[in-house]
């Protein structure tokens, strides 16, 4: 990585910067104070503007899609963005003042909507409050006559014509008549009717068993109040109709929409690196990071922009990182950024975990035909959908692991399972294995689990001892000899004489003595070297032995790859087990329908389930058992001046 200095005349300042934008070959560098006789222009008022569009597009956007969803294929995803002709963006722009206006009629409609869904609901209650009234045949606001007081009024339980009479009955000389109109579990509607001189003395009665008036009484009688709310409640749903019918009218611009968005969301990030530039009146200062392999790129491109001066120095320890690998490494590279991209100090393990990953990944899931259909599938996505280069990346480790994983089903000898011999055997009454089809001897990971074992440990020392390699690398590289030599080196030595030991207690006591010697050899170097940061002979002796200690953990990594059988072992076996249950319906019609059902199915549930569990537990084995050994990481993915849009990209411009 490189540190760039782009110096030119502010007049040339807009057609510089879309030149940068649509390359995405430089990273624009802050700095928290402008050099001497420079100035900062605020864009603050300009970039509140974009980001207020963009919000009502975005508003708009998903207001057309809860009325209108936009019909999706499951494979639209793998889908890249359109391609558009530098010029495009000038007819966007020209007509984004109608875009905005199309979304402030779409938003207002909705707001209208919801104007209308508040006022219903509105109305729904109040019909709820009136129902229980819908038998009285006189208006809930009825004045009192000249010699007779109405009461009409609600009580918080269920009263019946005894207890009701019993109640207004305890007070002497009160002389009443009353009607119930409703009576239910916890309210009972009723009117009372009293001599105008009893009003008071009625009401004190009343008041004592929870007697209350209706808090919005009506001029008509309920039925008839019931009667015009629900014809309102029915007008208002007509105009949401309506509205709903005019926000569809405007589907036709979604994709206008979209686009503008986009074109909002450019000129931010244009405005956003235009206050952070250092201008005078006749020029500007633009400080980036732009990749070693990028810099030559750069300085055509600034100089067929406009006449400006580009200096290019040494980046200093905050500057990005951006990983550069062959084709068959690069989709790996997604999954060292998701752990963390190398520091200045790290060496890009990418090829090396692409490699591993693969590997790991193909013995995980162990089937040839499954391997088959996945490097069919993303063969596929790729050359129908032409994706962009993330989701490019992603189909393309997918397209190598399918490729190590025929390797290792054609190895385990699976094919979809044991599927061949299973309906050879169905159909013919024979009693074939996968051994006896199969041209080259196989491991089977049912009956060799044992070597298969042995094997996974085996491919897990060198993974640990390729990890601490790197260290090894690296140590050396920053001129850290000592923590090489001895920190690394031993452990290596001692790991590799463990090795032979081991192999030589099945072929050669040779190796068991040569083996014993490295490893207790570099034994006693740990011993004399690992303390040596200790104060006294005693401290560095103890610090040295304690050290030894740390065997445990390099065995525990060991038994770690053991996975790479279980998982192995869990497919086979899956896949089995569905081919087994395919057979159960015989060979009649139903059960040839039975059989291809439970296969289709089966196989895709084995498929989805122990692809994902081989992705998890292989990043696993990356991250953990190796990256420990040498990775630290902690450096910053580079993050260029881009042109960063969800619906298009610009043709010729970098597909970021």
């Amino acid at each position: 990585m490189k540190a760039v200095r782009i110096i030119a005349l502010r007049e040339d300042r807009k057609r510089i910067l879309e030149h940068l934008q649509n390359s995405s070959l430089i990273e624009i560098k802050h700095n928290e104070v402008p050099e001497s006789g420079f100035s900062r222009v605020d864009t603050s008022s300009q970039i509140q503007k974009f980001d207020r569009n963009d919000q009502l597009m975005t508003q708009a956007l998903k207001i057309l899609d809860k009325v209108s969803p936009e019909k999706k294929s499951l494979l639209s995803s793998f889908r890249g963005k359109r391609e558009v002709e530098p010029e495009d963006i000038g007819s966007i722009a020209s007509d984004s003042p109608k875009v905005i206006g199309i979304c402030n009629k779409i938003c207002d409609l909705e707001k209208q909507k919801a104007d209308y869904s508040a006022e219903r609901i509105r109305i729904k209650t109040m019909c709820a409050q009136l129902e229980p009234w819908a038998g009285l045949d006189i208006p809930m606001n009825t004045s009192d006559t000249s010699s007779t007081a109405v009461l009409i009024g609600t009580f918080p339980r269920m009263l019946d014509d005894v207890s009701l009479s019993e109640t207004l009955a305890q007070e002497e000389d009160l002389v009443f008549e009353y009607e119930i109109i409703f009576s239910g579990s916890n309210l009972t509607c009723a009117v009372i009717y009293v001599p105008k001189a009893q009003k008071e003395k009625a009401e004190n009665v009343l008041r004592t068993i929870g007697f209350t008036r209706p808090l919005n009484p009506t001029s008509r009688t309920p039925s008839e109040k019931i009667k015009r709310l629900r014809k309102k409640d029915g007008e208002l749903e007509e105009k949401i109709s309506k509205a709903n019918e005019s926000i569809n009218g405007y589907v036709k611009y979604r994709s206008m929409i979209a686009d503008t968005k986009d074109y909002y969301n450019i000129r931010s990030d244009k405005y956003k690196v235009i206050s952070e530039l250092d201008q005078s009146g006749h020029t500007f200062i633009l400080y980036g990071y732009v990749p070693e392999c990028d810099c030559e790129k750069l300085q055509q491109l600034c100089e067929r922009a406009a006449t400006c001066v580009v200096e290019f120095s040494e980046a200093g320890d905050d500057a990005p990182v951006k990983l550069k690998n062959n084709k068959f490494a690069e989709p790996a590279e997604s999954i060292v950024t998701m752990y963390s991209p190398p520091s200045k100090e790290d060496v890009d393990p990418t090829p090396i975990l692409a490699f591993f990953f693969y590997f790991f990944f193909g013995m995980m899931f162990s089937d040839a035909g499954y391997g088959l259909v996945m490097l069919i599938a993303t063969t596929a996505a790729i050359k129908i959908f032409k994706p962009d280069k993330p989701m490019r990346s992603t189909l393309k480790l997918f397209q190598y692991c399918g490729v190590a994983t025929v390797f290792w089903g054609l190895v385990f000898g699976s094919i979809f399972g044991d599927a061949p011999v299973v309906y050879y055997n169905l159909f013919t009454g024979s009693n074939l294995t996968m051994a006896d089809i199969l041209p080259w001897p196989i491991l089977d990971t049912q009956k060799d689990a044992l070597t298969i074992m042995i094997l996974s440990i085996g491919l897990g020392l060198i993974h640990i001892l390729v990890g601490m390699g790197c260290k090894f690398y690296v140590c050396l590289k920053n001129k850290r000899y000592e923590e090489a030599f001895f920190d690394t080196g031993f452990w290596m030595l001692m790991l590799i004489g463990f090795a032979v030991l081991a192999a030589g207690m099945v072929t050669s006591p040779v190796l068991i003595t040569v083996g014993a010697a490295i490893a207790i050899a570099c034994a006693v170097g740990l011993i004399l070297t690992q303390g040596r940061d200790k104060k006294g002979i005693f401290g560095k002796l103890l610090g040295g032995v304690g050290s030894l200690y740390d065997i445990t953990s390099y065995i525990s990594d060991l038994l770690s790859y053991s996975r790479l059988l279980a998982l192995g072992l869990t497919t086979g076996v899956m896949a089995q087990v569905f081919n087994m249950l395919s057979t159960l319906m015989g060979t009649n019609v139903f059960g040839i329908i039975f059989m291809i059902v439970i296969f289709i199915a089966g196989h895709l549930i084995t498929i989805g389930l122990n692809a994902l569990g081989s992705y998890v537990h292989t990043m696993r084995l990356q991250y953990v058992e190796m990256f420990s050994k040498f990775y630290d990481g902690g450096g910053r993915k580079f993050e260029p001046f881009a042109v960063n849009c969800k619906n298009f990209k610009i043709k010729n411009s970098e597909d970021m």
